[in-house]
């Protein structure tokens, strides 16, 4: 019974670790708020009460509007740091309007015109163009991009970033099927930031696909350690658990899941789960 019950969740899970918890969708992109913090004190101009806060603001209420703003905020811009910030508020805009190639050039733009002295603003300019690139199903782009950004982030030895970083490189060499180097960015994310409650759960995730339980095992369990109430950490949990044939806890991680988010995706799939366990 138990035999079965796995391959039937072997069946949906799938073998792509490119699926599950590796997200095609630019998460910085579309929820994650800017966070402009440069190795050096930033201008009024970078302040949240700046220009580029009010154009980041108007791209969330209209997107249009925000690119023309951007555009006129180009022709006017009065150092190398607004026309990298106009820049970014433009290729946040064509996010919002769907156009991702648009977006790429811009990030891609505003990196390399950012004054020196800032090079954190320019490793996530530089991850915001890979994460545009990924929305265009490019991800030979987007690792060059990351691995762009990893150097900045190294250079301004901000550790969370180099992590997130990291960690958006993996999602990239996954997808290119290059998985050991995937095990390596994620490992120096995890190494980067050990509060990278992400980094473990997608690394937990890459191990069980590669068939590495015991370093799923232990990756899983400290991911539940740092984010206890995530479902996505209780369902990968819950499928290492039932493919190292320890169905009992298997279950118990999977009725989690429905506890702390019983609405959610992950929580379709725990009952589902559930229901192949029970069979």
């Amino acid at each position: 019974m138990i035999a079965s019950a796995l391959a039937l969740l072997l069946m949906q899970v799938g073998p792509n670790p490119a699926q599950g918890a590796f997200p095609g969708i630019p998460e910085e992109l579309r929820d994650r708020p800017v966070r402009d913090q440069a190795a050096t004190p930033p201008s009024p101009s970078a302040t949240s009460g700046g220009k580029l806060a009010e154009c980041v603001t108007l791209a969330t209420d209209d997107a249009e509007a925000a690119s023309d703003m951007a555009q006129l905020w180009r022709e006017s811009a009065a150092n190398q740091l607004e026309l990298a910030q106009s820049a970014h508020c433009l290729g946040l805009s064509l996010v919002r309007l769907d156009d991702f190639e648009g977006a790429q050039r811009a990030f891609d733009l505003a990196t390399d015109e950012v004054p020196p002295g800032a090079p954190a603003y320019q490793a996530r300019l530089a991850a915001m163009s890979g994460n545009a690139a990924m929305a265009q199903g490019k991800p030979a782009i987007a690792e060059i991009a990351f691995a762009r950004a990893i150097r900045f982030a190294s250079t301004s030895g901000d550790m969370p970033l180099l992590a997130s970083v990291a960690v958006d490189r993996a999602r990239a060499l996954v997808a290119l099927g290059r998985n050991e180097e995937a095990v390596a960015a994620l490992a120096e994310a995890r190494n980067s930031d050990p509060t990278h409650a992400r980094a473990w759960l997608l690394s937990a995730t890459l191990s069980r696909r590669l068939e590495r339980l015991g370093e799923a095992r232990e990756q899983i369990a400290q991911a539940a350690t740092l984010s206890p109430q995530d479902p996505a950490v209780g369902l990968e949990a819950g499928v290492i658990a039932a493919l190292s044939g320890r169905e009992e806890e298997a279950r118990r991680s999977f009725q989690s899941v429905l506890d702390v988010a019983p609405q959610s995706e992950e929580a379709a799939r725990a009952r589902s789960y559930l229901e192949q366990l029970a069979e």
